[in-house]
């Protein structure tokens, strides 16, 4: 059997993605396991570190047993995973309480207050969301003092992986940009910022591009897994940068729209272009020298799947019922907030709602509405983008919404851009963690990074552009005006 191999693993909120491939990308083998989510307060949302591990083992244990040859010569490993997460250790490494993750919105307060200082948006390039890692440990000083004493070192989940993996306590650049502790544009940890939440450059993980080697696995482990001594792990990547390393959305002008639990319009550039003003994300990318801006919405795909719970339908059902021909906007609107909002508003208290409700107000009218209410929220995020000077005129998409051709349609028509859909749908974050061991590894980024083949083209409807641009102007007044409403 030929080799190299390659592994990309994906530490995601709901579960853990492992993929092998071939030297020719081609994946060999797919193991994945589960994860849970504990919402232990309102507004809180953990998962206990030793979770994320036993979920990795269990994938790595299955490609070891479905492809036993490819394992033995795989040459490096790659990891993904969900940002922002605070996972904090003790002086002896091990984990202090349960990891804080992305959606959890219990640091507004200190968030707002970071956000007050100047000094954030100006050195970070972002906003200081409720979600991002910094509030959260400013969160454990004023309400975990004895938790906080005891931090030694804080590290993003699957940088808490690689710890397990590797032994080395490493981050790089992509996943370090949404912690508001990161000097972007330098990329590089900054003091200042640091000794703003108690902090100092000694808490903090060393950094690496996501192309570069952060260590090797551990003999006993490589062992266990019957991988050869020495696999180099690569630097790696947060979620949306390894699924742009797997698209191939890694040049300036390249974008995608992911549709995930999250929503997200993310834009590849070859320069740092900060405007904090618009709630745009812009962070380092996973390769050197190049950065990335993201407009974010925190209820894509769960949106519908909210939706579909109270209705008793499943998504593909509701979705499914409204036919092949797209709608015109309907006199329903739908606030997707269900979790608060990042772009454009950074409003963690925004709520969802329904407006324009009547007695002729059916099933398929309100779905129709969620879903145009998503996508209204993500051309929020274009515009953003706009803001910034950076114009998407195409882009792929990906993510499960992206299973929905209806879906597409109405995005492309309330986007007014054209959408791609790839033919492979593992060209996600764990295939492009895959790219960058890869690189880790020896390989040129520019062989490897290489954009997919597309299954289909999905154009606007060209006839309802102009009312779909109409209802937008009509959605865009209701978050101002709910707001207002004590």
């Amino acid at each position: 059997m030929a080799g190299p191999y390659f592994i990309g693993m994906d530490v995601g909120t709901s579960g853990v993605k492992a993929l092998l491939l071939d030297q020719d990308q081609i994946v060999v083998a797919d193991a994945s396991a589960p994860l849970t989510v504990s919402r232990p307060s309102e507004g809180w949302s953990e998962q206990d570190p030793a979770d994320w591990v036993a979920a990795c083992d269990h994938c790595l244990c299955q490609l070891r047993d479905t492809a036993p040859a490819a394992m033995g010569r795989v040459a490096g490993i790659g990891l993904s995973g969900q940002m922002h997460g605070a996972t904090c250790l003790d002086g002896q490494g091990t984990v202090i309480r349960p990891s804080i993750l992305w959606n959890d919105t219990r640091a507004h307060a200190q968030a707002a207050a970071m956000d007050a200082d100047p000094a954030f948006r100006a050195i970070s390039g972002n906003v200081v969301f409720p979600g991002f890692t910094a509030p959260k440990l400013a969160w454990m000083r004023d309400h975990e003092p004895g938790a906080f004493g005891k931090v030694d070192k804080v590290l993003l989940p699957k940088d808490y992986v690689r710890y397990w993996l590797t032994g080395q306590m490493v981050a790089e650049m992509s996943d370090a940009s949404g912690t508001s502790w990161l000097d972007v544009g330098a990329r590089d940890w900054s003091d200042t910022l640091l000794a703003k939440t108690g902090l100092s450059r000694q808490h903090m993980p060393d950094l690496v591009e996501g192309s570069d080697v952060s260590g090797t696995v551990k003999p006993d482990m490589a062992d266990r897994w019957g991988l050869p001594r020495g696999v180099v792990v690569a630097g790696g990547a947060g979620d949306n940068a390894a699924a742009a390393c797997g698209l191939g959305t890694v040049t300036d002008g390249q974008a995608f729209l992911s549709l995930g639990t999250s929503g997200v319009l993310f834009a590849a550039n070859d320069g740092y272009r900060p405007d904090a003003q618009t709630a745009v994300h812009t962070f380092c990318h996973a390769l050197p020298n190049q950065w990335h801006q993201m407009g974010v919405i925190l209820s894509a795909s769960d949106a519908l799947t909210w939706f579909s719970g109270i209705v008793g339908h499943s998504p593909a059902t509701l979705t499914g019922a409204l036919g092949g021909d797209l709608r015109a906007p309907g006199g329903v609107q739908f606030l997707p907030y269900l979790s608060g909002e990042r772009t454009p508003h950074n409003d963690s208290a925004a709520r969802g709602a329904f407006t324009g409700l009547t007695h002729g107000s059916d099933l398929a009218s309100m779905t129709h509405a969620v879903l145009q209410g998503v996508g209204f929220a993500l051309r929020d995020c274009n515009a953003a983008l706009s803001a910034t000077g950076t114009q998407v005129s195409s882009c792929l998409v990906t993510g499960g919404g992206a299973n929905s051709d209806y879906w597409l349609t109405l995005l492309a028509t309330q986007l007014n851009i054209p959408l791609q859909v790839p033919e492979n749908a593992d060209l996600g974050a764990a295939h492009g963690a895959a790219r960058l061991a890869m690189v880790a590894a020896g390989a040129n980024a520019a062989d490897i990074m290489t954009a997919p083949n597309i299954a289909r083209n999905v154009n606007p409807a060209a006839d309802l552009v102009a009312d779909y641009e109409t209802a937008y102007q009509q959605y865009r007044a209701l978050y101002p005006a709910l707001k207002a409403v004590p």
